[in-house]
Order: C-alpha cells, then structure tokens, then sequence
C-alpha cells in the first residue's frame, strides 16, 4: 500500500515534489509513495491530468492556517495522508503545526512549531540563537528603530568604512524579500526610504503607530552565497540535501534600487562550488550546533532547515569559512525543484524523518546530473502599462504550451502562478507564472560547465520559440512571459577561475 506524503503550499516546489515522489525510482530503498498537493492552485488539478502525472490533490476551504489545518486532520482521520511537509513558512509561523499536533497527529507532520518558528519569523531572535549556538554570523550586527532616521544613517556610514557595504533587513515575514544591500553612501536614504514603504504596514500591524520599529542592520558580508537544505528529525538526525544556486535579483548584476530582490528567478543544482569539503564545514560550523540547540531548546521535531550563507575559500578553492545570514525554517523555493530533480528516494527521506531514523537512509543522488530550474514571469506591458514582476503585474491573459515539444526535449513544466478557466484553459495569474526544469547528464570527460550549456541553451531554445507563452491582450503573437538568460552561468565562470 502506498505511503502517501503531501506538499502543503500553492507553488512549484509542492508540486514538482509530489510529482517526484510519484514517479521517481529508488535503487537503494525501494518503496510505493504518492505524491499529494494539499491546496494547490485551480490550474494545478488539470495540468497534472493533462500530462497524465501521478499527483492527488487535497483541497482546503480558504488559504487560511485553519482550513489547511482541517483539510490535514480530515485526511490523517480517513487514512487519506500518511505524511505532510508544510511548504510555506507563514503557515508554520501562524501554528499550523501546533493545531495538527493537538489533534493527535503530531508525528505526521513535518515543520516546527509556532515556538520555534522564531527561527525565521523573527530574524533578530535567529540571529542571537546563532551566536549562543557558536554559529558564525556577520562580522557585525545591530538593531535600532526603524523610525530612527539618523541612526540608521550613523550605522550605515559607520559600517561602509569598516566592511564596504550594508545591510538593511526588516526582521520579521518578507518572503525572502525583506534584505535592502547599501554599497555606496548616495543609496542610504533612498534604500531607507524604499524599506520603510514596503514594510509600514507590516510594522504598524506588528507594533502599532506609536512604539519602537526593529530594524536589523548588518556588515555587508562576501564571498559566495551559499544556502543549504538541512533534514532533521525529533532525535537529531539529520542530512545535508545536494546545494542549488539561487538567482534572487530580477535581472543580472548586483541588487539595487532598480534590480530588487525577488522571491528567486531561477536555480541550478548542484552549486558550482559544492564539494564533499564544503557539506563537512556546513555540517561541522552550522547544521549540528544548530540541531544541538534547538534540541536542547525543546524546540526541535521533524523539520526542514534552510540556512542561507556565504562562504570564502582559499586559493584552490577549499572552503575556508562559512557565515550564516539567516535561517529559514522549510525548503527554498525555487531552489528545492532542482534539488528535487537530483533525488531517488525523497519519500524514503519523509518517512524516516517522521520514525524519527533519519540516521537510517542515506540522500540517494543523482551525481552525474545537474538539473537547472529557470521562472517564467510576467513582463511589463499591459492595460496600465505594468512594470512586471515583481512590480505591478497584469494578470488574466491565456497561456499556451506546447507540451509535445516540451516532453520531447525532456524538459518539465511547472504550474506556479497559473489559473484554469473551462472552455479557455490555462491563464496567468501574475508573478512567476510558471518554471522550466531539466536535467543532464555529465559524460565521462566532458567538463560540467559544457554541459551546463547546452542544458541552458535547451530551455532557453525552448522560451525564445514561445513553446510556452502568455499571450499579451495587445499584441496575439507576442509574449508577456520574461526570464534571466545567465541562470547557470556560473558553472562556467567557476571553471575559468579554477583555470591556471
């Protein structure tokens, strides 16, 4: 009898994971598993169908924490769910887990609870747990009032003379959107200003009109960023998943005012720079004093641990240290599709989390192949002249694919931000529409950065002969859908550095 495992969320990576946990074969356990998406978009249902993939789908009465909670419960009650990874992190942070956890089935579920929660929720509070921990952070880091102009200038100033740059972080729920980079003293205030109209509302809702803002302010750190999806169980076991390299800034080149940090354009799995040394330093310096901690804590239970960071290397490029910058508290998104895409035995990997013997399975890794994941997005253009993702957007418009060239060039496209309608199909619902995931294979010989290309080229050839598009109200032939072209680049550029 199947184990069936459910992705709770709305967007590509719950998918892409119950598809995988379908259909992928393990070598090493071997097992029947089904993939669920609990919730989901309306688009999603028929797009599985269309393609004849093996998902199910729970469906829940609102986006609320309470109707997911119930949709759980019902399913656990009628032997309907065996297991539940809780995708977005507001859930977890609102106490999803805790509701299902009071109604007996708390080792079902994987996320922490409203009380560790902190971890992400609460980026201050993170950060001071990592310093207990002896987990290495930023060289320097504060907190003033948000409200506070001229201390956040004091502090901005002070910290571009000692470490070249700045970072502005509001310290509570953002999506990943949260962190504002200061490279030069002429971005402080307009950078300042941006933050504090994004985030007044969030602000006044946590802390009314009247009293202090928390804003976390840190020396900019460099290097290479580096995040790294962590399993852990109630007992402490835990594994390092394969790392992905994120693509977070809408266009190429560094953040800024015109350049914002997204929810992720894209990712590439493995990171350029992951090796066998790196895994042990990130095991050694963060995931164990981590797990240690909350367990000493009484915080820890089955969960996914995301720590985003930055590593500097030596001169042969062996991992010479790693800094946290902050811990997430349940797989990236983009970055969990490729990883995804790399795995066997992801079943296996939740089943054991939950029996708490995670010691007991090994990750089963593709290692021969690296998998690139690139976002379709909505451009600019439209009745009011949107600027696109991830500004204003412009939604309802029909969305075509061409599914027979897709699954001929092995490429897997995933519903995000999609809508059905019958008697129209699939339209855009804004923001990252949908994703273009492959896989190749390394051959003997041939360097990863050659093959990295012509898997780049493959999705790229794919957007650019609108084999997927969103067709724009103003123009039939056109294509609203936009990307980066340089997502998995950097397999090149690591191998021209590495060159001597």
């Amino acid at each position: 009898m199947a184990i069936k495992i459910g992705y709770v969320g709305t967007d590509g990576r719950s998918f892409l994971a119950a598809l995988e946990t379908g259909r992928s074969l393990s070598e090493l356990y071997p097992g029947d598993y089904e993939g669920l998406v609990v919730r989901g978009t309306p688009a999603m249902p028929p797009f599985a169908n269309r393609q004849h993939w093996p998902i199910g789908f729970i469906p829940t009465a609102d986006n609320s924490p309470e109707a997911y909670a119930a949709a759980l419960i019902r399913s656990f009650d009628r032997g309907e769910l065996d297991i539940a990874l809780v995708m977005p992190e507001a859930l977890l942070f609102h106490g999803l887990v805790d509701q299902v956890t009071a109604a007996g089935y708390g080792d079902k579920i994987i996320g922490l609870d409203r009380q560790g929660a902190f971890l992400e929720a609460d980026k201050i509070a993170g950060k001071e747990l990592c310093q207990a921990a002896g987990i290495p952070v930023a060289p320097q880091w504060t907190t003033v009032n948000a409200k506070d102009y001229q201390a956040v200038l004091n502090i901005c100033l002070e910290y571009l003379h000692e470490y070249g740059g700045v970072v502005l972080k509001y310290p509570y729920s953002a999506g990943g959107k949260g962190a504002r980079i200061i490279l030069q003293t002429w971005e402080i205030r307009e950078v300042y200003d941006l933050l504090i109209h994004d985030y007044k509302e969030g602000y006044t809702g946590l802390f009314g009109r009247k009293g202090p803002w928390p804003l976390l302010v840190e020396a900019r750190m460099a290097g290479v960023e580096i995040s790294f999806t962590i399993l852990a169980d109630k007992n402490g076991n835990f594994h390092i998943l394969p790392t992905a390299m994120d693509y977070p800034e809408r266009f190429e080149g560094p953040p800024g005012l015109n350049n914002p940090i997204t929810g992720g354009m894209g990712a590439i799995s493995p990171h350029p720079l992951e090796s066998t040394e790196l895994l042990n330093l990130a095991a050694q310096t963060i995931a164990r004093p981590l797990i240690k901690t909350l367990q000493e804590r009484s915080l820890l239970r089955p969960t996914v641990l995301y720590p985003g960071c930055f590593v500097s290397f030596t001169d042969n490029f062996q991992p010479k240290a790693i800094r946290v910058c902050e811990i997430n508290i349940r797989p990236g998104e983009p970055e969990f599709q490729p990883v995804v895409k790399r795995l066997r035995n992801l079943g296996a990997l939740l089943q054991a989390m939950v029996a708490g013997r995670l010691n007991e399975v090994e990750p089963e890794v593709r290692r021969d192949q690296i998998s690139l994941c690139l976002a379709l997005v909505t451009g600019p253009g439209g009745p009011k002249q949107q600027k696109g993702y991830p500004w204003s957007l412009t939604k309802g418009e029909p969305l075509e694919i061409d599914f027979d060239y897709c699954a001929k060039k092995n490429i897997t496209v995933i519903p995000s931000a999609m809508e059905w309608e019958d008697g129209v199909g699939f339209k855009s619902d804004g923001s990252r529409v949908a994703y273009l995931v492959a896989n190749t294979t390394v051959k003997a010989g041939q360097k990863p950065g050659a093959a990295v290309e012509i898997l780049r080229q493959r999705l790229l050839t794919a957007f650019d002969r609108a084999k997927i598009r969103v067709v724009p109200r103003e123009d039939s032939q056109g294509n609203r859908l936009a990307l980066r072209r340089d997502i998995g680049h950097h397999y090149a550029l690591a191998e021209s550095l590495r060159a001597r």
